[in-house]
C-alpha cells in the first residue's frame, strides 16, 4: 500500500513539473529567469543559448548539459526541437547593440577638450542581429514554434516605450536609409502577432533594467506607457526595475490565470520608498487597465529593402 501511494505521489509530482523553455537564457535577464526556475522543484527549465559563451554562463549557475540547448532562434528546426514537450516559453531574446569605438573616443574627448563638440556615443547592431531580425523575425519564429508545439503559455519580456515612435531607443543602430533601428517598434509588432496568435500570453514591459537584488523595491504596474507621463516616475531612477524582479514576475506569471491574456508595464519605486513587493504574483492581482494594440500604419524601414 505504501509503495502504491509512493508511486502515485511521484506520478502527481511528475505531472505538476512544468517544462519551461527560456530563450535568450544566456543574457542577464534570461539567466535570472532560468536560475529562479531551476531553484524551484516544480519546474524543469531548459535554456536556449546562442553561443558557447552563453552556455558556459548557464553552466556556471547550475545548468546541466540536458538543460541547455545551443541554437539560434532563427533556426526553425532547432526551435521546434527545443519546444517539444514544453508547457511554457519565456522569451528573453533581444537585439543587443555594440558601441562604435570611434564614437566612444570622441565622446571621451569632449570631457577633456572643451573645443570638441559634445556628442553621444554611436551604436550599431551586429550582422544578422538587427531589431528587425531578432525582435521581429526571431520572436515571430518563437511564437509560431510555440503554437505548433502546443505550448500552454508564452511569456514575452519586451520593453516600455513602444507606444512612442520617437523614443530615443528607436534611433539606436539606425542607418542612413532609416533601417536597422526601431527596436521598440519591432518588439511591438511581435507583441501584436502574439496577441493575435491564439497562444495564451503574458507580456511584460519593464522600464530601465538595473542589476540589483530583487524584492528590495515596491513594484508598480501600468499600461500603454502611461507611467512614463506620470511626474512621480519622471526622474530619480523610478522608471527602472531590477532584472531579478522582472525574473520573479515572469516566474509568477507561469500557470497563473490572472496573468494570462495580460500585458503590463513594470517599474518600481526608489529603494526605501513604499513597501518592497515580496510576492511577485501581486502585480497581476489588480488590473492597471487594458493594453491597446492598434495596428501600426506602416512598418519601420526594413534592412531587406
Amino acid at each position: 500500500m505504501h509503495r502504491f501511494l509512493y508511486h502515485v505521489l511521484l506520478a502527481v509530482q511528475a505531472h505538476a513539473l512544468k517544462k519551461v523553455l527560456v530563450t535568450g537564457a544566456g543574457g542577464r535577464t534570461g539567466k535570472l529567469v532560468f536560475e529562479q526556475l531551476k531553484a524551484d522543484d516544480n519546474y524543469k527549465p531548459v535554456g536556449l543559448a546562442r553561443s558557447s559563451k552563453a552556455q558556459k554562463a548557464l553552466t556556471a549557475v547550475g545548468a546541466t548539459s540536458d538543460e541547455v540547448i545551443v541554437a539560434d532562434v532563427a533556426d526553425e528546426s532547432a526551435l521546434a526541437a527545443a519546444m517539444s514537450g514544453c508547457d511554457a516559453v519565456v522569451l528573453c531574446t533581444s537585439a543587443v547593440p555594440a558601441i562604435k569605438p570611434l564614437s566612444l573616443m570622441k565622446t571621451m574627448a569632449t570631457k577633456v577638450l572643451p573645443f570638441v563638440k559634445t556628442s553621444r556615443p554611436a551604436f550599431k547592431f551586429p550582422k544578422n542581429g538587427t531589431p528587425e531580425e531578432v525582435d521581429w523575425f526571431g520572436a515571430k519564429k518563437q511564437i509560431d514554434a510555440a503554437k505548433k508545439a502546443g505550448v500552454k503559455q508564452f511569456v514575452f519580456v519586451s520593453s516600455m516605450g513602444g507606444t512612442n515612435p520617437d523614443n530615443f531607443l528607436n534611433s539606436i543602430g539606425r542607418r542612413k536609409d532609416g533601417s536597422g533601428g526601431d527596436i521598440l517598434l519591432w518588439k511591438r509588432k511581435a507583441e501584436r502577432y502574439l496577441v493575435d496568435s491564439g497562444v495564451p500570453y503574458t507580456i511584460i514591459h519593464p522600464g530601465g533594467l538595473v542589476d540589483e537584488d530583487g524584492s528590495k523595491r515596491e513594484l508598480v504596474v501600468g499600461v500603454n506607457d502611461e507611467i512614463m507621463k506620470d511626474p512621480a516616475f519622471a526622474s530619480g531612477g523610478t522608471r527602472s526595475v531590477a532584472r531579478a524582479d522582472v525574473a520573479r514576475v515572469c516566474k509568477a506569471a507561469l500557470g497563473s490565470a490572472a496573468a494570462t491574456g495580460v500585458a503590463l508595464d513594470l517599474v518600481s519605486k526608489k529603494v526605501g520608498d513604499g513597501t518592497p513587493t515580496k510576492d511577485a504574483s501581486t502585480v497581476f492581482a489588480s488590473s492597471p487597465g487594458k493594453y491597446t494594440y492598434e495596428s501600426a500604419a506602416t512598418d519601420p524601414p526594413s534592412v531587406f529593402s
